[in-house]
């Protein structure tokens, strides 16, 4: 069975906890963020940073000013708009869950980027150096598919593992959905009765529930059919000639996947010369 996150906006404390512990499971360097007046930082998911933390201020009844902590990352859809319209299939959807991507495949056509309602593909335009990259690929969270496959050190993506207040449970979806509606039910003076990612887009692995309204705390008003529904009708009205660019972009993902075995083959060799001097 495919397993997910519930994200608990109201057990959140925005200790950021997720975001670093993501970074130092993925090894993504730090990078120069932008001050924002609402604390959120980085502003939004990047290359470098798959989970960000949001800040959103809001009200009490008695009119007393609350915050609200919402930990973002790839929602992971059930059908996922993105693998559809790859045209060389460097993303698949994986039978646990997780959204992933294969970096030698990725031609940096960025359709993925166009595709998904919810703004989450980034591409490396700068590497960790600040350098431009002339090949940007795409970077996002993969719900800890390795962690998951191979059980070490913990099955647990490392946003949940790490997680103090217990804000984002890991586990089947369909048990997670099942703790959602219990909260609830069980406190509808905390909770707004919605649960986020439950139908939304046909349905997404991370789910949240929060005491704002959905729309107040920046998530997209979407469809409820799945995007590869649209995305199929869209193109079975593109005329044949145009199905053309199809070949060009596997030329182009040929041309520069033999490119980048040069390249290894070159880092090699220059590696191997170093090692054998003296």
């Amino acid at each position: 069975m495919a397993k997910g996150l519930l994200i608990d906006t109201v057990k959140c404390t925005g200790c950021r906890g997720c975001q670093t512990a993501c970074k130092q499971w993925n090894l993504n360097p730090a990078v120069e963020t932008k001050f924002s007046p609402t604390m959120t930082n980085p502003l939004e998911t990047n290359a470098y940073s798959f989970v960000h933390v949001e800040f959103y201020e809001n009200s009490k009844s008695n009119g007393d000013l609350d915050w609200t902590f919402v930990s973002k990352r790839c929602m992971h859809c059930e059908h996922p708009a993105c693998v559809s319209v790859c045209p060389v299939g460097a993303l698949q959807k994986l039978d646990f869950g997780p959204v992933v991507w294969e970096e030698g495949r990725c031609i940096g056509c960025r359709y993925c980027q166009n595709a998904c309602p919810f703004d989450i593909p980034k591409y490396t335009w700068f590497d960790e150096n600040g350098k431009t990259d002339p090949w940007p690929k795409i970077a996002k969270c993969t719900l800890c598919w390795d962690r998951q496959l191979n059980k070490t050190p913990s099955e647990i993506p490392a946003c949940s593992k790490t997680c103090p207040p217990k804000a984002i449970l890991f586990g089947e979806r369909s048990d997670l959905l099942a703790i959602a509606k219990d909260r609830i039910a069980k406190s509808p003076d905390k909770y707004f009765n919605h649960i986020y990612g439950e139908e939304e887009v046909g349905g997404t692995q991370v789910m949240f529930i929060s005491s704002q309204d959905p729309h107040a705390i920046g998530f997209p008003d979407v469809e409820k059919e799945s995007y590869p529904g649209f995305t199929w009708e869209f193109l079975s009205r593109i005329p044949y000639e145009i199905a053309g660019l199809g070949a060009i972009l596997v030329g182009t993902y040929v041309w520069r996947s033999n490119r980048l075995k040069k390249k290894a083959l070159e880092e090699s060799a220059v590696s191997n010369t170093k090692g054998g001097s003296h």
